[in-house]
């Protein structure tokens, strides 16, 4: 009790910005655990059931579970200039639930973790190719340790004058350059669409998209498979809502370490469960990647906004595509 106290008392005398940023932290680091929880839960499933069925069902149960937060917040008029961007970024968005959800079944949970968090690396080069944004120095340096950290997470060998990767490492690095390509469209629709709108608009074509191979591949789940697919979407809404608080109570730029916390919690479950080694590899290319994705958004971040001007964070990163 006088613990609690005292740590009460401690948190009351500090700065408010620090508490935000504290809170924001606490927001992320319990958002990656909701991911990291949802990786245990397609591994779980994926005994039983095709990678269409598990991103059909996070997609369907993900869009029941958001509605009554859509309505609460008010879609208003869905109206859109722009169907194609739309399209694009859910099209990209349920491309990299494929590459992810297959990754996280065929390899060791960290490592899949670490792959889906390459986005940050990939996003700069998506932006610097679309939207004609400006390559800075720092940028520059961020993106060679970034693939750095990449290089070695793959771990390519070299054998009789060959050169070889495993594929599904490839296919969780596709996820990553594919979630990459759906966040930069989400800050290109940014610029004329509310979020609501771009939340609405990508949890319906999402669902749509992922029903379709289920016309070939429908697989009746039993009763502990239908329980996870549950348990997949919770914690899937749950992890967005709070990294989405998270990134509402401080800048992205100072939030985006916490989320490698998914690795240190992939690594738990994976050691845990599977008895799954956490690797000097893995550790190595997690530093460099969280290196590289510190040094990229203090290179794109923008200007400090004056006190009390609204912040543009909870926008954004409401409409920001999860796992």
């Amino acid at each position: 009790m006088l613990f609690r106290y005292k740590a009460l008392a401690f948190t009351a005398a500090m700065p408010y910005r620090a508490q935000s940023l504290m809170r924001g932290a606490a927001f992320i680091v319990l958002g990656e655990l909701c991911f990291a929880s949802m990786g245990v839960g397609i591994r779980l499933v994926s005994a039983e059931l095709d990678n269409t069925m598990i991103v059909f069902a996070r997609n369907v149960l993900g869009l029941a579970l958001l509605l009554p937060w859509l309505a609460r917040r008010g879609v208003g008029n869905l109206t859109t200039a722009v169907p194609g961007l739309h399209l694009l970024r859910a099209g990209a968005g349920v491309a990299a639930m494929y590459c992810f959800f297959y990754a996280i079944a065929a390899m060791p949970l960290a490592e899949a973790m670490l792959l889906k968090l390459t986005a940050p690396i990939f996003m700069p080069v998506i932006a610097v190719l679309w939207l004609h944004e400006r390559v800075t120095p720092v940028l520059a340096v961020a993106l060679g340790i970034g693939f750095a950290g990449v290089a070695v997470i793959l771990d390519p060998s070299f054998a009789a004058g060959g050169f070889s990767v495993s594929p599904v490492a490839l296919i969780g690095l596709m996820g990553g350059v594919l979630a990459a390509l759906a966040k930069v469209t989400v800050r290109r629709l940014s610029r004329s669409e509310p979020p609501t709108r771009i939340v609405f608009y990508f949890a319906l074509i999402a669902t749509g998209i992922s029903a379709v191979p289920l016309s070939w591949s429908w697989q009746t789940p039993s009763l502990p498979a239908a329980a996870g697919l549950v348990g997949i979407a919770v914690a899937a809404t749950l992890g967005q809502l709070a990294l989405t608080r998270g990134l509402s109570l401080a800048p992205a730029s100072r939030m985006g370490v916490f989320g490698y916390s998914a690795v240190v919690f992939g690594a738990a479950y994976g050691w845990l469960l599977w008895d799954e080694p956490l690797t000097l590899a893995t550790i190595t290319g997690t530093l460099l990647i969280a290196a590289a994705a510190v040094l990229a958004a203090q290179a794109t971040r923008r200007p400090a906004r004056p006190l009390g001007a609204e912040p543009p964070a909870p926008s954004r990163a409401a409409a920001e595509p999860r796992r």
